[in-house]
């Protein structure tokens, strides 16, 4: 292989690796684009690198990484607010049991601001009963006396209430009677037992007559103490209860009829009294709200296992390569409110989450096959299923803005100890399976006059040929007609078929050009056209041509163009570069891809 060709394919290289980087500096593919054109048209047919074409079983795939992590898990958050410390922290794979504790995080500054607050609940506290006594003090005899009728029908009322109600006065005392009565009925029963074992006793001579006279004698007085105590339980239910609910009824009437003779009698201003008991009031429930607010963020600073689970740092599971730099869950470390803690599988079905760029998200769709495969298990393979697409790109990437990362999730058709959540994963997800197909790589195909095109070789010359292409995996592309098996195609076709177009890179036939292969083969295309007019006239009158051209390596082609010319459009394309301002390059990210070409144009006309 030649030297140019050899140095030309290196400059290819490089393009494609700028393409994907970085994706911002047209001019410099532009530059390559030109060498390209310029050292490429020299190589003669045998020195082309050609396929033949295969017929075959193809796998279209996407290959992308994520990371292994627990389908159903709970998740423990920071609750405290603003920043705090880590005090105490649980170890990272250890199982714990429901209410085991975590996370301690440092409450002394909550603490102190608790002491500060109960001053200030203490404060409003004794400005709200100053302002009930000057209440008091302010309102006349008639409002005391309105105050005490309505306290009194208020107890009245609630005696009532307390006597009638469930669980109230009248039931607990019912059931304190039930009580008495089942202790009655114990104590009989032992005096029974009792006086039966006596009276055995008493036959065989063992105990005294006395001795068993007693026993008599206990046994009776258990059963007048259990009558006495059913007769009580009678006597409440049908007289005691009715009488009381008669006078607790008799005593609201009453309140009633004396809170309404006094309210017609008490009319006073206190409207500025009582409208600054509100204020005060209102004042303390705030100060004991906040220090309610202070006291639960204390209790949330011991934070503790809600159920049994694995101990997960959220900072391994959600470890990848944009927050490599953030600084791990450890003791000491600072956290801030509702940062994730640890993570809690509950089962040990797994899933894996994988980053899909944005060029591979056509080809992508809920459904389709996976295969998993992870570092930490090399020989294992875990088959599963896309289930979901995140419909925007993840955020916080600001340093690489112009790459477009979606997350998707993997179900795994697997339950096995040794996944584990944080584990780096490589997802193959299979787009399609051709059992039969023919396929070329996919540097072989060119878009010519908006067609996808291969240079097929007939009788040793290259011919264009428009072909219709299927889905490639980025090394294969299938070709689903135009073109048989056993042909061979050029793998670096002529740059002179493309030419034409202003973006003529082998793409698939679902692929369109980027912006930056579009302003390169525009900007470049005049001097391409300017440098081939002035080697063809050297060429064709030796000696007239660019100084340093040098001897022709190959006379059968255009002439090549010497390293001094090379160096010279180097430097061109350099000088053109630093001659931007910054307003122009700004007025370059909005332009859209002709309007770039043109401008590259003009300022390549303007330099000559």
């Amino acid at each position: 292989m030649s030297e140019h060709t050899s140095q030309g394919r290196r400059f290819g290289a490089g393009t494609l690796r700028v393409v994907a980087v970085l994706g911002l500096i047209g001019v410099i593919v532009a530059v390559v684009a030109l060498f390209r054109v310029v050292k490429g048209s020299g190589l003669t047919l045998e020195e082309k690198a050609t396929f033949v074409a295969r017929r075959g079983p193809l796998t279209i795939s996407v290959l992308e990484s994520g990371t292994v992590r627990a389908k159903d898990q709970i998740v423990i958050k920071n609750e405290v607010e603003g920043r705090t410390s880590v005090i105490h922290l649980v170890d990272e794979g250890m199982h714990v049991k429901k209410d085991d504790l975590l996370v301690e995080l440092d409450s002394s500054r909550l603490k102190d601001s608790l002491v500060d607050q109960e001053i200030q609940v203490q404060n409003a506290d004794a400005s709200r009963v100053e302002a009930e006594e000057n209440l008091a003090v302010v309102k006349s005899q008639g409002e005391s006396d309105v105050a005490r009728a309505k306290l009194t029908l208020q107890f009245a009322e609630q005696d009532l209430q307390q006597y009638m109600e469930p669980n109230g006065l009248y039931e607990n005392e019912v059931k304190q009677v039930q009580g008495t009565i089942g202790l009655r009925r114990e104590e009989l029963t032992r005096a029974r037992d009792s006086n039966d074992w006596s009276a055995r006793l008493h036959r065989e001579r063992y105990i005294s007559d006395t001795e068993f006279l007693a026993d008599q004698l206990g046994l009776r007085r258990a059963q007048l103490e259990l009558d006495r105590s059913a007769n009580d339980l009678r006597i409440l239910r049908e007289y005691t209860y009715k009488r009381r609910i008669a006078e607790l009824q008799s005593e609201v009437d009453q309140a009633n009829m004396a809170l309404e003779r006094t309210t017609r009698q008490a009319r006073a201003n206190d409207t500025q009294a009582e409208a600054r008991l509100k204020a005060r009031q209102s004042e303390h429930k705030r100060q004991v709200s906040k220090q309610e607010k202070i006291e639960d963020q204390i209790s949330k600073c011991r934070i503790i296992a809600p159920a049994d689970g694995l101990v997960i740092y959220a900072t391994s599971a959600n470890r990848n390569m944009f927050n490599m730099g953030k600084e791990p869950l450890d003791e000491g470390v600072q956290v801030h409110e509702r940062q994730e803690l640890i993570h809690l599988p509950q089962t040990q079905s797994v899933l894996a989450e994988v980053d899909i760029h944005e060029a591979n998200l056509r080809k992508i769709k809920p459904g389709l096959p996976t295969i998993v495969t992870l570092d930490a298990l090399p020989g294992e393979r875990f088959f599963g299923t896309v289930t979901s697409i995140a419909p925007l790109p993840n955020a916080g990437m600001p340093w690489l803005a112009d790459v477009k990362l979606y997350k998707s999730e993997v179900d795994l058709e697997a339950d096995s100890a040794s996944l584990r959540s944080g584990m780096t994963c490589k997802a193959e997800i299979v787009v399609a399976q051709y059992d039969d197909v023919v396929y070329v790589p996919v540097q072989a195909v060119i878009n010519v006059g908006g067609e996808p095109t291969v240079h097929v070789l007939e009788d040793g010359v290259p011919v264009a040929r428009a072909v219709k292409t299927g889905l490639d995996n980025n090394r294969m592309i299938c070709i689903e007609e135009g073109l048989a098996e056993g042909e061979f195609v050029l793998m670096s076709p002529p740059l002179d078929a493309g030419a034409a177009e202003p973006a003529a890179a082998p793409i698939s036939a679902q692929e369109e050009p980027n912006d930056v292969e579009s302003i390169a083969a525009q900007a470049s295309g005049d001097m391409a056209q300017k440098i081939r007019t002035q080697l063809d006239t050297a060429a064709e009158s030796p000696g007239t041509g660019p100084p340093g051209a040098g001897e022709v390596k190959n006379p059968a082609g255009p002439p090549q163009p010497s390293s001094e010319q090379i160096k010279e459009i180097q430097a061109k394309m350099k000088r053109l570069m630093d001659s931007l301002t910054d307003e122009e390059k700004e007025r370059l990210k909005t332009m859209s891809p002709e309007e770039k070409g043109q401008f590259f144009k003009d300022k390549l006309a303007e330099m000559e």
